[in-house]
C-alpha cells in the first residue's frame, strides 16, 4: 500500500494526512476484495525497516492504527472478516498490543475472508524465525534434517496455514517487494501500478484482477501442457 506520504506532498500536507487519507483505501479495499470472493487478504502496514522513518511518523503510524482497529473492528466483525496479524509485535506499545489481541480475539471464528495485517513484518525476520524453529526440533529430537522439506519449512512461516498468494499488487509506481513475504511469493503474480494507494479505487482493483484473469500460471510447466486437459 504505497504512496501515502507522496500523495500528500502533492498536496502541501504532512505525511500523516496521507497515511489517514490511506486508512479510507484500505477500508475500500477490504470491502471490494471481500464482495469478490476473495478468502485470503493479506496488507503490509508496517515493515520491519519502516522503524527506521522519522520517530514524528512512526508515531502518528502507531496511533493511527490503534485508532483504525477500535474503529472498524466492530464492523469488520458484523461482515464476518477474520483479522489477524503477522509479525514481531513485541515492540509495540502495551495499548496497541491489548487493541490487537482484542480484535483477533473478537473476529477469531468469522470465515468470509481472513485478513492478515503484516506490522512490524519483515520476510527475512519470517524465514530466520521458522528456520530457528526448525533448528529447534532437530536439537531437541522431534525430528530429522532429512524430513525437512518445502512443505514443513512453510508450515513455520507467519502463513503458514494460508494458500500462497496468487497475485501480488503494489501501488505507487515502484517495482520491487521490500522484504515482503519473500518465500510465499515464489509463484505469485505480481500487478504493479503507478497509482498511489490513497487514489486506489474500485476501477484499478478491478483492472489489477481482470490483469491476473489473463495470467497463464504454468509452475514451472510448458504452455502447450497447461493447455491440454488432464495434462500433468
Amino acid at each position: 500500500m504505497d504512496g501515502n506520504g507522496r500523495w500528500a506532498k502533492k498536496r502541501l500536507m504532512p505525511r500523516s494526512y496521507g497515511h489517514r487519507k490511506g486508512v479510507d483505501s484500505t477500508r475500500l479495499a477490504v470491502e471490494f476484495f471481500a464482495r469478490a470472493g476473495i478468502k485470503h487478504l493479506t496488507l503490509f502496514a508496517f515493515s520491519s525497516e519502516n522503524w527506521n522513518r522519522p520517530a514524528e511518523e512512526v508515531s502518528s503510524l502507531m496511533e493511527l492504527l490503534v485508532q483504525s482497529l477500535r474503529q472498524y473492528t466492530a464492523e469488520l466483525h458484523e461482515k464476518r472478516i477474520r483479522i489477524r496479524f503477522i509479525g514481531d509485535r513485541s515492540s509495540f506499545s502495551a495499548d496497541l498490543q491489548q487493541q490487537i489481541q482484542h480484535t483477533e480475539n473478537e473476529t477469531g471464528a468469522n470465515r468470509n475472508m481472513v485478513l492478515n495485517i503484516a506490522a512490524n513484518y519483515g520476510g527475512r525476520w519470517d524465514i530466520l524465525n521458522a528456520s530457528r524453529r526448525l533448528a529447534q526440533q532437530v536439537q531437541a529430537g522431534a525430528i530429522d534434517p532429512a524430513d525437512i522439506d518445502d512443505r514443513l519449512f512453510a508450515d513455520g512461516l507467519s502463513l503458514g496455514d494460508c494458500p500462497d498468494p496468487d497475485l501480488f499488487i503494489r501501488t505507487g509506481g515502484e517495482q520491487r517487494v521490500s522484504n515482503f513475504l519473500l518465500w510465499q511469493l515464489a509463484y505469485t503474480e505480481f500487478y504493479f501500478c503507478e497509482t498511489l494507494w490513497p487514489d486506489f479505487a474500485e476501477p484499478d482493483m478491478t483492472a489489477a484482477l481482470a490483469e491476473y484473469s489473463k495470467r497463464q500460471r504454468r509452475y514451472g510447466k510448458t504452455a502447450s501442457q497447461i493447455e491440454i486437459p488432464g495434462q500433468c
